[in-house]
């Protein structure tokens, strides 16, 4: 596998734009975490990955979706844009994540991307507005990996998108980067409708012949205004996922990535290890891109530097979440970030203003977290980056107490597995006790 990796490297590949995404994303990359560790030791922080959901407008009406993508148009501007990435740069960090919305219908992305050619970044899109032209302007920026979303066939993709003619448009826009010689990625929201078709490896195979550097198989989190949670996976169907894609990079000339495991199989959240946090289209400043809440943003007249160092909210959100869970908080303790929320004065920060409402109608499932279900990673590469750059930084080793954990399942009545009184635990932080509701 490592042999066919390198010789598609060597053969299919821009070698310009090979080498800003090494030096880039993954030598900077790795330094950016290496700063991270360091400001850890001494007692501050700040994340070395930034996810930015620029905008919030979006020409599909995917299934399950939480970005307010119906209201008015909210976008973070040029300037604000320039400056959250200078100061983030100015800490070290190299690598961004934009989200939207469809991170294509802001106007000045590219004028934007063009701005850092000393970052590197990883564009969350449906592909449908990378024309020939556009792709031709990512080729000759080179700072830049376009993450194409594929929800399925042709019907499943119409279903899971909200519209006809999705797919046709998304291959299309992939063909386009990839007629360019783009390092480009497709990613899938794994939900029960199409695991049988692209948690396959005939669908790897595709990805592979067509020329797709990496792939992302992440799992449907049913949140928002429709949440629609009769999609998300079971246990079971979340481990074959994991077996999946521990088996395809042990396997295949394809780069996997995933943001739910350590080098063991250990789970963990991105967020709560600190790895990470989220900037919305407003500039509110949230754990993670489904957890709308926010004390601060980026328009706060403080350097971000002392924003990220200083949040409480923030803070609490991660030694809180990691010592209930090494899962999905809004997943099993949707009455956490309530408690949280209410504790700090977290505002809503969509445009809906339903957030709360929806956290307390959330029905707690399981997440990536399911003591003695671990599969740790086969391939010796991903191990070792793993252990290097992606693992829990000492998150929960300091904080989880398993017996903290309460199992999402176990809140189900035995008899028919229907939601029905679930006994979750109230923190009491005052006396550190917990009761039951």
């Amino acid at each position: 596998m490592y042999l066919r990796m390198a010789k598609r490297l060597i053969v299919e590949t821009d070698k310009r734009l090979l080498w800003k995404l090494v030096y880039l994303a993954g030598w900077k990359g790795f330094r950016s975490v290496q700063a991270h560790k360091r400001r850890l030791k001494k007692g501050e922080f700040f994340p070395p990955f930034l996810y930015l959901s620029i905008i919030n407008s979006c020409n599909l009406r995917c299934q399950g979706c939480w970005v307010d993508v119906t209201a008015k148009q909210t976008k973070i501007d040029l300037d604000s844009l320039n400056r959250t990435v200078n100061e983030a740069k100015a800490m070290g960090n190299a690598f961004f994540g934009i989200l939207g919305g469809e991170p294509f219908l802001h106007k000045e992305l590219l004028d934007f991307l063009a701005t850092h050619p000393d970052a590197y970044f990883q564009v969350f899109t449906n592909g449908h507005f990378i024309t020939p032209e556009v792709a031709r302007r990512l080729k000759q920026l080179g700072n830049v990996t376009p993450l194409i979303s594929v929800e399925g066939t042709e019907i499943v993709s119409d279903q899971r998108r909200g519209k006809p003619g999705v797919l046709s448009k998304t291959m299309e826009g992939l063909h386009n980067c990839l007629e360019n010689n783009i390092l480009t990625g497709v990613c899938t929201s794994v939900c029960k409708t199409n695991i049988d078709d692209l948690v396959q490896e005939r669908w790897v195979d595709r990805l592979i012949d067509m020329g797709v550097f990496y792939c992302w198989f992440h799992v449907y989190r049913p949140m928002g205004p429709d949440p629609q949670p009769e999609l998300a996976l079971s246990t079971e169907q979340l481990r074959r996922v994991r077996q999946f894609v521990v088996d395809i990079r042990a396997t295949k000339p394809i780069i996997v990535i995933d943001a739910y495991h350590d080098a063991d199989g250990q789970a963990l959240c991105p967020a709560v290890t600190g790895f990470t946090h989220h900037i919305g289209p407003g500039g509110d400043i949230e754990p993670c891109p489904i957890i709308q809440l926010a004390t601060e943003s980026i328009h706060d007249q403080r350097p971000l530097r002392d924003v990220f160092n200083g949040s409480q909210f923030l803070r609490e959100f991660r030694e809180l979440t990691a010592q209930h869970t090494r899962g999905c908080v809004v997943l099993e303790r949707p009455d956490l970030l309530l408690q949280l929320a209410e504790k700090h004065g977290a505002r809503d920060t969509t445009q809906r203003q339903q957030v709360f409402n929806e956290l307390r109608a959330t029905q707690p499932r399981r997440s990536q977290y399911v003591p003695g279900t671990e599969i740790p990673e086969r391939s010796w590469a991903v191990r070792l980056a793993k252990r290097l750059v992606f693992n829990d930084f000492g998150t929960y080793s300091k904080h989880f107490a398993p017996q903290r954990w309460v199992d999402p399942d176990a809140t189900l009545r035995p008899q028919d597995k229907v939601p029905g009184e679930r006994r979750l635990p109230v923190v009491q932080p005052a006396h550190g006790e917990e009761q039951v509701r």
